[in-house]
């Protein structure tokens, strides 16, 4: 089958989003599918990333202007990375297969069903104007044609458990089309061997997009500092966005400097080999009224890798992280919940074993999140959803 896959998200743009994305893409051409990514004009491709998978920068991510071009491409089945894209329901007679990750669908994004007013002739000038109401209008109109568009999916993907709960809760017209296909990890995670760990200083380590406040590295660093005294280690912090200065400034203050090290982006292999090396991966990140831990691959990913993780009792992550084998939680991320979780582990009152942590990230294969989809690509049988 030739399947056409929709995405706001790929690589070489890192995030859980962005590896799903390639991943379910990589995992449909092993199994002999034709695979067609779809993606935002202006995204760059990484051709090394995307061996056999034809990526296409050409979209603008709005229903009126990408209607035309899509319904032109000929494929067997379309698969939507995100709950935006559900419009395609509403336009296609093909079988539409959507996957849900949490914020897609409880802060929609991108506006695809804006109208772009500025784009008229008559309009440009006052573009300054026009723009501000398309963003307010376009989020009434996005959130409305979910809700429409949705409910015709052939079959509803969640990431988790908790996500479908979720979903259910604002969509419960989609009742009976969803399914959980949780998530997988990479086989780049899980071949090399694992290392040896014996650090001089006590490794830790946070993966993260730096432009949500939710992540809570800030609360991190604040627990840190109130243990520098007590404690040696070093603290590493992958990832880049909005708050990466304000991030930077907080270390400076709370007398962190020699003890932190923000690396911005880095490639997929040096983040491997850096998470591989790490004694312990942080993210307690928070659950918001519009934003959530769907799932958390990279809890996972770090798990491949022989590295427990400390999370958050809440949200997606509560599936994503096995309490005992493969890391431990704080119930709320307060920055003394933190201070306290992290002292337990660097005074060795808590450990884990490297092969329990690969060995429960094993259990997460993209064929098995694959084989959720591959019944609903075909006419016949997604009719009978």
């Amino acid at each position: 089958m030739h399947i056409g896959i929709i995405s706001s998200e790929y690589p070489p743009d890192i995030g859980g989003v962005e590896t799903y994305a390639a991943e379910f893409a990589k995992a449909l051409l092993i199994l002999g599918h034709q695979v067609s990514v779809f993606v935002h004009k202006n995204h760059p491709i990484d051709t090394q990333l995307n061996s056999g998978i034809k990526i296409y920068s050409v979209l603008e991510f709005t229903r009126q202007l990408d209607r035309h071009y899509l319904m032109g491409v000929e494929v067997d089945a379309w698969h939507v990375m995100n709950a935006a894209h559900s419009w395609l329901t509403l336009e296609t007679d093909k079988p539409v297969v959507v996957s849900i990750h949490g914020n897609d669908f409880l802060n929609p994004y991108p506006l695809s069903a804006k109208l772009t007013l500025s784009n008229y002739a008559a309009l440009w000038r006052i573009a300054k104007y026009t723009i501000p109401f398309e963003q307010w209008l376009g989020r009434k109109l996005t959130k409305t044609m979910l809700h429409k568009a949705l409910p015709k999916a052939h079959v509803i993907l969640s990431n988790s458990a908790y996500t479908e709960t979720v979903f259910l809760q604002e969509f419960p017209e989609c009742k009976g089309k969803t399914l959980v296909a949780q998530v997988g990890v990479g086989e780049s995670f899980l071949s090399p061997p694992l290392v040896n760990k014996n650090n001089k200083v006590i490794q830790l380590l946070t993966v993260s997009r730096l432009s949500e406040p939710r992540k809570n590295v800030d609360r991190v660093l604040h627990a840190l500092a109130t243990l520098a005294s007590e404690f040696e280690f070093h603290y590493s912090v992958i990832g880049d966005g909005f708050y990466k200065p304000e991030l930077e400034t907080l270390t400076k203050q709370l007398g962190l400097s020699d003890r932190v090290t923000f690396s911005g982006r880095l490639t997929m292999e040096q983040v491997i080999k850096k998470m591989a090396q790490a004694d312990l991966f942080i993210l307690p990140s928070s659950t918001l009224a519009d934003s959530h831990e769907g799932f958390g691959i990279v809890y996972l990913e770090a798990a491949a890798c022989g590295t427990p993780s400390l999370a958050t009792h809440q949200a997606g992550a509560i599936e994503a992280v096995e309490k005992g084998q493969s890391g431990f939680f704080v119930n709320d991320p307060s920055i003394e919940n933190i201070q306290h979780a992290l002292k337990t582990f660097l005074a060795h009152e808590i450990a884990f074993d490297q092969q329990a942590c690969r060995d429960f990230a094993s259990r997460f294969t993209w064929q098995k999140v694959v084989a959720h989809a591959l019944p609903f690509y075909s006419s016949h049988m997604s009719n009978e959803k």
